[in-house]
């Protein structure tokens, strides 16, 4: 059998809508962390399924071969300019493969061209590798931008977007 660390090339990315089966159950086991790490969670059902709907988002499952989804992640659009990285989570048993950082860095390739000019996430005080992870991809911290949050338990963090530069009609060259 093949070990998880033996099958990093294996893993596959695949988008599929916010409400299926398989994104369901990792948002919940997500939810379920952050109520045993935090005492509070947000509501689930309070995320409507088409927020994460192609072309004002997208929702990522990652699995090993034809095995079940292991790791999740999408993003949303906030508001024109902005977008949101939304329900990143890795299960346990697949944590230090960097599944994260390739959902993360397809979350972020998907975004271009969209206009958001940057990109807000939110995770917790005691989530370290959450937090490496984003100051690696080069999230700074912020304000909050969500109303009533703890600053004692949420961080705020934004990024700004690279957007791809467009070739000049005539010249093809970069304007």
């Amino acid at each position: 059998m093949t070990s998880l660390l033996q099958a990093t090339s294996q893993w596959t990315l695949t988008a599929v809508p916010y409400g299926t089966v398989d994104a369901r159950a990792l948002t919940r086991a997500l939810h379920q962390e952050q109520l045993a790490t935090y005492g509070s969670a947000d509501d689930l059902e309070a995320t409507d399924c088409a927020e994460f709907d192609a072309p004002h988002g997208q929702f990522l499952l990652a699995r090993l071969g034809d095995g079940p989804a292991l790791a999740c992640g999408g993003w949303r659009t906030l508001s024109p300019s902005r977008a949101e990285i939304k329900r990143m989570y890795v299960a346990p048993a697949a944590r230090g493969q960097g599944l994260g950082r390739r959902i993360l860095a397809a979350l972020e390739q998907d975004l271009l061209g969209r206009g958001h000019i940057e990109v807000l996430l939110e995770t917790g005080v005691h989530n370290i590798a959450a937090l490496a992870l984003y100051a690696a991809f080069g999230y700074a911290p912020v304000r909050s931008y969500v109303p009533g949050r703890n600053p004692d338990i949420n961080r705020a963090l934004k990024k700004a977007v690279l957007q791809p530069v467009a070739p000049h009609p005539l010249t093809g060259l970069p304007t």
